[in-house]
């Protein structure tokens, strides 16, 4: 088994991801190539919580420019996590 502080690579806190806390969902960034049994698994060992659902989202490299000098921001796999109803998760920190 993977280990699961592999799996999570960090929790994304924004404006929208904090407005789906009160909804019971919160997100994180998972490493590329797992699936959602295995982000279930890993949410469920770190926190101590039940997951009911979990949504991947794959979003695409985009074009940013700095100046005149251009680049890409990196892909990134996102995992939207619900959790049981009741449940929550303190703090966002791995």
């Amino acid at each position: 088994m993977k280990n699961p502080y592999d799996i999570i690579v960090r929790p994304l806190i924004t404006e929208k991801t904090t407005k789906l806390t009160d909804s019971g969902k919160y997100s994180f960034e998972v490493k590329q190539g797992v699936n959602k049994i295995e982000v279930k698994k890993a949410i469920e060992e770190i926190f101590n919580v039940n997951v009911v659902s979990v949504n991947i989202i794959n979003v695409r490299k985009k074009r940013r420019r700095v100046g005149r000098y251009e680049g890409f921001a990196p892909a990134v796999r996102k995992a939207i996590v619900t959790l049981q109803k009741g449940q929550v998760i303190d703090r966002f920190e791995i």
